[in-house]
């Protein structure tokens, strides 16, 4: 029995979606007075099962109560019934509405129908709000059209309406609202109207204005202007703004859009920004460097279209965008807008009426807008105001500080007291990183320090004390500046030999960083040993620190050894705690800076012990963390410990985490520390990296928190580990819009370190991908073409700020991959045999062609470039390689994906340089790839391979003819190759 019900199976072939099945199912659980929940279930699970489809199932819930003889449309593909059937749910639905309405006017079922038809619209308007569905419906109305216009009904007669026709749904939303009219139910009422105009705009969807103009959103400009705002507040703005009309450039943004995305972006970044420092950082960078960015966008063409009408454009549109406004209100406790408008007034970026006009509009919004209680306001500072008064204030204190100190230091004294109150540091800091002036700021500092070097003879104790001062408030401040803006906002340009200034050298050698590990056994930490016996001596034997004659850069060198003098005998227990507490306070009850130095070591120290050697260390950085509450401290002592506290704890947070120690810092005022310790516990790298990218391409933007977790990434796997698994996303990736998305955003992630990433994606992954035939499905449209734009967009963006010399000094500071690897990859000897070669032979037919040891990168090159180019920098050699290798696809024998991958890859090249981008990275293009008809009817194309352009005709069957070109053709670019070169493509 068995094997005939086998054999009776295997005559009727695999079974597919039953539309009877379904109808039986739906009709057996609508027996009784309730729907059969396990019937239901039975048609859920024949669903999933395959055994009937979606339009089935439509079909039959539809039509089972209006239409007596359900009816089956022929055998066409299951996409088009789905189309039809959600045609049918619509009507259904519209004649279920239009019953309802009719069943209102009755008094006695009014409270009923009511109901139904409630339900009814809930329904309807679920539908029709997803624009996919209500593109299905479209693509069954276009369908039925040319099925009438295909047998012959177009020619002046009209289509017989079917249960499922685009007629019978404008009957019923004729009928629908005609009975509209009568109902007196207005939530109803507008919830009908909303669902009969979207049914009306169904027809109109493919008619709609092109898909550039109706986008509002860019990615791109978004995450570029967010990294810039996160983590280079100190960068210069030329850099950003050269990237930024880069980006302008690739992606065709309007000037209007692109200005409303800058702003956009800023003002999410000022509201999702941590609290204190973070904070202070965003408000500067919105407030007084985006509008300098904009002056200098100003200068560059834009079109017929003055700038400064763009940028009123663009604050009309941002208007628009009400709870971003409030909420940016709410945040910084005042009218942002308005403060924003008179900056961009100032820099001559919006002219008074629009101002006006612009400022008053803000002003009425607001009238509606949610406020904070007034208790809540009382006690909050509008950061925007303090930003843009403290940016003046830091000019005078850069004139203050120029003034010969020596004349009056009490005077300077009481000036950085001011600075140490409240949030007044962190505020003139972030005014003077936003403006460009943090490093003149830092080095007028660096200069005081050195100042307090040189001890009067004869010093007074009131001198003393101000000298420690001033020698302890600039340490403090440099380390805090160096923590939070970067060390090379510190170190000079240059400096004659032998005069490094204190602090450059104790900061290189000594402060512990992140990424950067410190031997404690080093010679920075074992100066003079006459010296360290006598700290000792003093800090063991004096109640308090002395002050006069003392040399306090001396002091801080010395501390390191001392300490290690201090903690051997402790834990030899020659000394006891109540000992090692006297000589803590000695060491912090004076100056704050004696404390950082002695701490910096022990956390170099701590992490070369043991788990159960480390307690006596931790112990003491506990107690020189904590204040000295005393009466005989000196001036702004509190001030100074608030400083102190934040430095320690900064310095402290890695190795705290390791050795799962927790020390109480005191409550600074200041903020925690922001954007540390991101990534999950036990999670490994990879996952993390992919489940981000996921998150961040299903949001569509990148936010502040993303970008620090991606850099981190960057840092702990590695350039090529963090591109490889990037690129494999992006591969995954199958349609286009969410290709498209994806390219935006791992455009502004590469940005993290674009000269890096991009000589690892032009020089390792894309040869690997081309030279690997198992790979060429992977270079599939979508995703290979969204590839190539990647690439073309990395590369021109590397081009060109490396031809300037504009990488940024957050990209400086990474690890550089050494040149060697390039130089092994790409050998400059023509008589080696680079690595690519070997790659392109192993896939290629003509192998002794590919692998000839005559065949190298110069021997491709024009002379022209060779001499203007230097193929000693690495991306020259990655640029020039990878022409060298797309000119080989194109002369090979066999295409296929990748040869359309080269193609896209070209016309994104060609695309990218009529927007005017020079320098174009199509000068590495050999000769081989313009043939002399292409050089003469696009000399441009000449010229950037360095071809000359040829005087005679093309002839068909020359040597010439046989080498692929480039030509433009109907917008796109069009490879010229011999007769049947690709006759299999």
């Amino acid at each position: 029995m068995r094997e005939e019900r086998a054999s009776v199976r295997a005559d009727l072939g695999p079974p597919g979606p039953s539309p009877l099945l379904a109808e039986a199912l739906l009709e057996q659980a609508m027996i009784g007075p309730s729907p059969n929940p396990l019937i239901l279930s039975y048609l859920k699970y024949a669903i999933s099962s395959q055994m009937v489809s979606y339009s089935t199932v439509l079909t039959a819930i539809t039509w089972s109560r209006f239409s007596p003889h359900p009816s089956c449309h022929g055998k066409a593909e299951e996409c088009i019934s789905l189309c039809r059937a959600l045609m049918s749910a619509l009507n259904w639905l519209l004649r279920c509405a239009a019953f309802y309405t009719e069943k209102v006017k009755e008094t006695l079922e009014q409270a009923a129908a009511e109901s139904q038809l409630k339900m009814c619209l809930e329904r309807l308007e679920k539908m029709l709000s997803s624009t996919k569905n209500r593109a299905l419906i479209h693509i069954a109305k276009l369908e039925e059209t040319w099925l009438c216009a295909a047998v012959g009904l177009g020619a002046g007669l009209a289509c017989p309406p079917s249960p499922a026709s685009w007629s019978t749904v404008e009957q019923s939303l004729l009928k629908l609202g005609e009975n509209l009219n009568s109902l007196s139910n207005s939530p109803l009422r507008s919830q009908a109207d909303s669902c009969v105009s979207l049914i009306k705009s169904i027809p109109t969807m493919l008619s709609v204005h092109s898909e550039q103009l109706n986008k509002t959103g860019f990615p791109t400009v978004h995450a570029v202007v967010l990294l810039e705002g996160t983590m280079n507040l100190t960068g210069d703005t030329q850099p950003l703004v050269e990237q930024l009309m880069m980006v302008k450039r690739m992606q065709h943004i309007p000037s209007p859009l692109f200005v409303l995305e800058i702003w956009k972006a800023c003002f999410v970044g000022l509201i999702e920004s941590p609290e204190g420092t973070e904070e202070l950082k965003w408000t500067a960078f919105t407030f007084l460097k985006i509008p300098q960015v904009l002056v200098k966008l100003k200068k560059y063409p834009q079109g017929e279209k003055d700038f400064t009408e763009d940028v009123n454009c663009a604050f009309e549109f941002l208007l628009k965008l009400t709870p971003l406004l409030d909420k940016a209100d709410q945040r910084c406790n005042c009218d942002c807008m308005s403060l924003l408008l008179q900056e961009c007034g100032k820099q001559g970026l919006l002219s008074e009426t629009n101002m006006t006009n612009l400022t008053d509009k803000r002003t009425e919004d607001r009238k509606h807008a949610p406020r904070l209680k007034s208790a809540e306001n009382a006690n909050i500072q509008p950061n925007p105001g303090l930003i843009l008064r403290a940016e003046p204030t830091v000019t005078n204190i850069l004139k203050t500080m120029d003034a010969d100190h020596s004349k009056s230091p009490e005077g300077l004294l009481g000036v950085l007291g001011h600075m140490l109150s409240g949030k007044s540091l962190d505020l003139l800091l972030a005014a003077a990183a936003a403006t460009g002036k943090l490093k003149s700021f830092a080095r007028k500092f660096i200069k005081l320090n050195e100042f307090t070097k040189h001890i009067a003879n004869g010093e007074s104790s009131k001198g003393a004390s101000v000298r420690a001062l001033l020698f302890d408030i600039s340490f403090l401040m440099l380390c805090h500046v160096a923590q939070t803006y970067g060390s090379e906002m510190i170190l000079s340009e240059s400096s004659p030999a032998g005069e490094v200034p204190f602090f450059e050298t104790w900061m290189l050698t000594c402060m512990p960083e992140e990424g950067k590990i410190l031997n404690p056994d080093h010679p920075c930490f074992r100066p003079d040993s006459t010296k360290v016996e006598s700290l000792v001596a003093l800090l063991n034997n004096s109640s308090e620190m002395k002050l006069v004659q003392m040399k306090w850069h001396e002091a801080c060198l010395s501390i390191s050894a001392a300490i290690l003098e201090i903690l051997n005998a402790w834990e030899n227990s020659v000394l006891t705690f109540e000992s090692i507490q006297k000589i803590t306070d000695n060491i912090k009850g004076k100056v704050c800076s004696m404390a950082v130095c002695a701490v910096a070591w022990l956390v170099a120290h701590v992490r070369m012990l043991g788990l159960d050697e480390r307690e006596k260390s931790l112990q003491m950085i506990r107690q020189l963390a904590t204040p000295l509450y005393g009466e005989n401290t000196l001036q702004f002592y509190n001030e100074r410990v608030v400083i102190m506290s934040s430095i320690l704890e900064h310095m402290c947070a890695d190795v705290l985490q390791q050795t799962a120690t927790q020390i109480k810092f005191p409550s600074t005022g200041m903020d925690t520390i922001p954007y540390w310790n991101l990534l999950p516990p036990k999670k490994p790298i990879k996952e993390v990296l992919t489940s981000m990218f996921t998150k961040v391409l299903e949001k569509g933007w990148v936010d502040s928190h993303s970008i620090h977790i991606f850099d981190t990434l960057l840092h702990m796997g590695g350039v090529y580990w963090f591109c490889n698994n990037l690129v494999k996303e992006l591969l995954k990736e199958t349609r286009k819009e969410h290709t498209l998305r994806a390219v935006e955003l791992l455009y502004a992630i590469f940005c993290l370190d674009m000269q890096q990433l991009t000589l690892t994606l032009l020089g390792h992954i894309l040869p690997n991908l081309l030279t690997d035939s198992s790979k060429w499905h992977t270079l599939m449209d979508p995703p290979g073409k969204a590839l190539a734009k990647l690439s073309v967009w990395c590369a021109l963006s590397s081009y060109s700020s490396h031809n300037k010399g504009q990488a940024s000094a957050r990209q400086k500071k990474r690890h550089r991959e050494d040149i060697e690897d390039y130089i092994s990859l790409f050998p400059l000897d023509d008589t080696q045999p680079s690595k690519l070669m070997r790659l392109l032979s192993s896939n290629e037919e003509d192998a002794n062609v590919l692998s000839s040891p005559n065949r190298s990168m110069s021997s491709s090159l024009s002379a022209s470039q060779l001499h203007t180019v230097s193929m000693r920098d690495p991306l020259n050699r990655v640029l020039a390689n990878l022409f060298l290798l797309i000119s080989s696809i194109l002369g090979a024998k066999t295409a296929g994906p990748h040869t359309q991958f080269v193609q896209w890859f070209m016309e994104e090249c060609v695309d990218c340089l009529e927007q005017g981008s020079r320098g174009s990275i199509l000068q590495f293009m050999p000769f081989t790839m313009v043939s002399p008809a292409a050089a003469t009817s696009f000399p441009q194309l000449a010229g950037c391979s360095g071809a000359p352009v040829p005087r005679h005709r093309h002839v068909q069957g020359s040597p010439t003819a046989r080498l692929p070109s480039l030509q433009r053709h109907s917008g796109s670019v069009v490879f010229l190759l011999s007769p049947g070169r690709f006759r299999s493509w």
